[in-house]
């Protein structure tokens, strides 16, 4: 009690220090990020986990959660994105090969290293040791994604799609929540193929979809953008690189652009990915003061060390999919952009190399 209690007082604080020395969108940003932290630990919703889950046991229940997720935001998110288009953007990715194998390698490293972005971030907030390892090495990693991304682009890209922009408000809803009954069907069919009887339907997950999704939502409405998490991560490795002299941002065709240059040289408070990030951990934190779990799984060093690598990896081909579940798939999809889907395909792809990886590591 005296823990959360202290964490509370220590969060509120700072919440009032962004607010009068930074800006009222940052504060409230921040308590955003401490709500989704605070879901997805207390409800221990994992989106590597679900995809697992469906993979090795033929439990939908995650994945069906997820798909809630999507729809609820789809329905608020690009309504908005149709009223306002000018005042708020979607999470668009152009379509290309850095796209292909990042969201391949990510889907089969998030199952290795247990935890997408956001699942590395509350885990590491839950004070899990691989995920805490991990946080630095993802960051390192989509550092490195951003600092080559000029080069994968040019091995093949197209310009990003937006189904609100190219098809209407109807048509993005009417193909968004097709792609959406389509995906629902496939976990039903895979989920009819185990000998166990198991319900589709979660009440804490799908609680934990539904407030995550109206969370996703106010940050699109603070922020101006969708959620995201890996983008911050990389900008903290960039700002450590730049500070030891390590690399030239103006000569990088990533960190070169003027937002990436101008985010380099504010303060890391005033960057809107990096405060959310900041409030998931804060809110992990606390759940974690309020209910400490039981001790972790003892690694192995060579379980350490493939996990290690599997976070690196995360990092680096989060950034050249133009983000991890979170920044692809459910601001992608439920903004509207073609990216997302094809994002979801690959990763699930991966996911099935990577569940079999972990297997044979023993995790």
């Amino acid at each position: 009690m005296k823990n959360r209690l202290a964490l509370t007082v220590v969060f509120a604080a700072f919440a009032v220090f962004l607010f009068w020395f930074v800006s009222v969108r940052q504060s409230l940003l921040f308590m955003v990020g401490i709500g989704l932290g605070v879901v997805l630990a207390g409800a221990r919703f994992g989106f590597t986990t679900g995809w697992r889950n469906l993979i090795e046991q033929r439990d939908a229940s995650g994945v069906f959660a997820q798909l809630i997720l999507l729809a609820v935001a789809a329905a608020f998110s690009m309504p908005l994105l149709a009223s306002f288009p000018t005042e708020l953007s979607a999470a668009l990715g152009p379509p290309s090969i850095s796209l292909l194998v990042g969201a391949l390698v990510f889907g089969g490293a998030m199952q290795i290293a247990d935890g997408c972005g956001s699942g590395t971030l509350y885990k590491a907030g839950l004070g899990i040791p691989l995920n805490m390892a991990i946080l630095p090495v993802f960051a390192l990693g989509s550092f490195l994604g951003s600092a080559h991304l000029g080069w994968w682009l040019d091995l093949g890209s197209v310009q990003p799609v937006g189904l609100v922009e190219e098809v209407g408000l109807s048509g993005a809803l009417g193909l968004t929540y097709l792609g959406l009954i389509v995906l629902a069907l496939a976990a039903w069919w895979w989920s009819k193929t185990s000998s166990v009887s198991r319900s589709l339907l979660n009440k804490n997950l799908i609680v934990g979809a539904v407030l995550i999704a109206v969370l996703a939502v106010l940050i699109l409405v603070i922020a101006g953008k969708p959620w995201g998490v890996v983008y911050g991560f990389g900008l903290w490795a960039a700002k450590i690189a730049q500070a030891g002299n390590l690399f030239d941002p103006t000569v990088n065709a990533f960190w070169s652009q003027p937002v990436n240059a101008t985010a380099l040289q504010q303060s890391v408070f005033l960057d809107l990915t990096s405060i959310t990030n900041i409030g998931i951990l804060a809110g992990a934190l606390w759940i974690f003061s309020r209910n400490k779990s039981g001790k972790p799984n003892k690694l192995n060093t060579q379980q350490w060390i493939v996990g290690i690598i599997a976070g690196f990896l995360l990092g680096y081909s989060s950034r050249l999919a133009f983000g991890c579940n979170v920044g692809a798939m459910v601001s992608g999809i439920s903004t509207g952009s073609i990216h997302g889907w094809i994002w979801v395909v690959m990763a699930f792809l991966g996911s099935l190399i990577g569940v079999r990886v972990r297997r044979y590591f023993g995790y």
